[in-house]
């Protein structure tokens, strides 16, 4: 999951399924995960214990560990302070979506510095569909474009060790900014389970919810309710439309976080 602008989004809890309350608890979990980092314990595998450690015999972090602290003391308090800080400093609004907001004031007008197709797009997006729109604004709400609290399944059900095999449980998503980087490069795959690989795909799906197995699909995404359930949504789009909202999209991506060397590897001159 894609980690921009976690800081501004109005949920306080990580993971696809939200089963972690904090960004403290959730950045160390990757690393204890055996199949992840690998300091689980499991099967002969290093501790968590043993990377405290390790760290602590590192002479640069008991500097660094010193500065901030006082002392070179490492725990996993610490470890979860530490991470949580600088993920909370990865920050991208500087995309032209910032720019046409500034032009304009108000994000409803069509923005300056899009084209006729991305301003298409934006209207779609914002734009229910019983008013012409495709409704992506009902779950991911501008200007930040995170996730609402509350939201339930996306119809996304898949996991990603077996297709034949469904987890109804996953909630969270990541900012909609940053889906590509500024050489047109999907941040991907997409999705918790990885099923997507362009932002085709993804509107392709969004456009017309296959009912097939669901269970807790979120309201939002119900185009009706029928005498055998729920019916998936069907927005209809055209294929100009599926391409504007691409390309308004495509408008949310920054440049810093991809040159600002405070978010570089600090170990490569």
């Amino acid at each position: 999951m894609r980690l921009v602008n976690v800081g501004f989004q109005p949920s306080t809890n990580f993971f696809w399924n939200e089963r972690a309350n904090s960004l403290e608890n959730q950045v160390t979990k990757p690393i204890k995960d055996h199949s992840e980092m690998g300091f689980s314990g499991e099967n002969g595998a290093p501790t968590f214990n043993d990377l405290l450690l390790k760290l602590s015999d590192t002479d640069y972090y008991q500097v660094l560990f010193n500065h901030i602290y006082g002392d070179a003391l490492i725990t996993e308090e610490r470890l979860q302070e530490c991470l949580s800080q600088f993920v909370l400093s990865i920050q991208s609004f500087d995309s032209r979506y910032d720019d046409g907001l500034l032009a304009t004031g108000d994000p409803g007008p069509a923005f300056p510095n899009y084209n006729m197709s991305e301003n298409r797009g934006k209207f779609l997006f914002t734009t229910t569909p019983d008013n012409g729109g495709a409704g992506c604004v009902s779950c991911h709400v501008p200007p930040e474009f995170a996730i609402k609290n509350n939201i339930h399944n996306n119809g996304v059900i898949a996991t990603i060790a077996d297709p034949n095999v469904f987890d109804h449980d996953n909630t969270r998503s990541p900012s909609l900014r940053d889906l590509e980087n500024p050489e047109g490069f999907i941040n991907g795959p997409l999705m918790h389970n990885g099923s997507f690989n362009t932002l085709l795909e993804m509107v392709e799906h969004y456009n017309s919810i296959d009912m097939t197995n669901q269970q807790l699909l979120d309201p939002l995404l119900f185009d009706s309710v029928g005498p055998n359930g729920p019916i998936g949504q069907q927005l209809q789009l055209s294929e100009s439309d599926k391409t504007a909202l691409i390309n308004f999209l495509k408008t949310l991506t920054g440049n810093d976080i991809y040159t600002n060397p405070k978010w570089s590897d600090p170990f490569v001159d």
